[in-house]
């Protein structure tokens, strides 16, 4: 009786082992599943558009940007002109940089400023 009780003990034990391996396998499969769609690239630039237009500071900076590099583009613009000399395209494109970058700081100040009436 006594090596009956301890093989059904044995069997149920496998049951149980058997169903566990089953729904791990199960969840392995949807963890993969999930993996696999959140690594095609579609996805990916669909997330990364989605978190670039939630977040406040983006904005903001992204305006700052723009404005410096029309400024910066524009001041080029205006100095070269359709100069076929490399000195004077390179002095455009330097100052262009410049202007760029001191725009593109110095705007946030301006934002938050109010203008004197």
């Amino acid at each position: 009786m006594k090596k009956r009780n301890e093989t059904d003990t044995l069997k149920e034990t496998i049951a149980l082992l058997q169903y566990k391996q089953k729904q791990e396998l199960r969840i392995l499969k949807e963890q993969f599943e999930e993996t696999y769609d959140s690594l095609k690239p579609l996805n990916i630039i669909k997330r990364v558009f989605s978190e670039m237009a939630t977040a406040p500071d983006l904005k903001g900076n992204l305006l700052s940007n723009v404005i410096g590099m029309a400024t910066g583009y524009f001041t080029k613009k205006v100095i070269v002109r359709s100069s076929h000399n490399p000195f004077k395209r390179l002095l455009g494109n330097v100052l262009q940089f410049a202007i760029t970058n001191i725009v593109s700081k110095r705007i946030d100040p301006l934002k938050s400023s109010e203008l004197p009436e």
